[in-house]
């Protein structure tokens, strides 16, 4: 099995990519975060920061975050933030830094997810929070299409989605199993928040599902996708008939022992 992050930063679709996650989801992200209390004099690391919305969020909440990616040119800078390129499988981490980690869509890619996980809680500091959200997207259900083909169509490019992720040893499940694991991994306090979306044409989490097809398109075309199936899905997915349920995401908290 090849190792490889599906959503390249490199790729011309990066910024849309990022945007699109980040009206999606930054709501829910950012209300999970201000849970935790994070305020000024707390150190925080932003794992895989993409883009820059939760990275500056947390800089100006905080005063200062090491905003970290394999790939970091899209995280633009700001005061009491520090942009380090750094790989999190393979890079060092300094033990009991942080006050606050937080990591979005990043550890269901790879595989070494379990072994990242006791990375990050070894980093964070004896009483500080490790913030865990990802997504589960073996659910994701159509409730309203225009007709059973469009319904079906939709299916096929949700499961050759996943057969994506998986074939470059991402686990799009693993949201489900993300508390679990914390909890092994020595945290206590762990509270795992589910989170489900109402999708319909024009909002935030279908154009990103939309620009999918377009950043994954080589991807999908070898999960088994053709160019008319793709073109297709944009059109159901445009329609205004169209109603499904996001994905479940899981925003997971957990707070190392003091």
């Amino acid at each position: 099995m090849t190792t490889t992050y599906v959503f390249d930063n490199h790729s011309v679709h990066a910024t849309e990519q990022h945007r699109c996650l980040s009206e999606a989801y930054d709501p829910f992200t950012l209300a999970r975060l201000a849970e935790t209390g994070v305020g000024p004099g707390w150190r925080c690391l932003e794992v895989g920061a993409g883009g820059s919305g939760v990275a500056h969020w947390l800089a100006a909440r905080a005063g200062s975050v090491l905003a970290t990616d394999i790939k970091p040119e899209h995280i633009a800078p700001a005061r009491g933030l520090v942009v380090l390129q750094h790989d999190i499988v393979h890079d060092p981490l300094p033990d009991n830094e942080f006050d606050l980690i937080h990591a979005r869509l990043v550890l269901q890619h790879l595989p070494e997810r379990e072994e990242v996980l006791r990375k990050l809680v070894r980093a964070v500091k004896p009483g500080g929070w490790l913030q865990i959200d990802e997504f589960d997207i073996s659910y994701g259900p159509v409730l309203l299409a225009p007709d059973d083909q469009a319904a079906r169509l939709y299916e096929a490019f949700l499961a050759a989605k996943e057969r994506t992720f998986r074939a470059a040893g991402g686990d799009g499940t693993w949201g489900r199993q993300v508390a679990a694991s914390m909890a092994a991994a020595g945290l206590v306090d762990v509270d795992p928040v589910p989170a489900l979306f109402p999708w319909h044409a024009g909002s935030p989490g279908v154009r990103l599902l939309v620009h999918h097809t377009h950043h994954l398109r080589d991807r999908l075309v070898a999960a088994g996708m053709t160019d008319e199936q793709l073109a297709g899905v944009r059109a159901v997915m445009a329609d205004p008939r169209f109603r499904a349920s996001s994905c479940v995401v899981y925003s997971v908290h957990g707070r190392r022992p003091a």
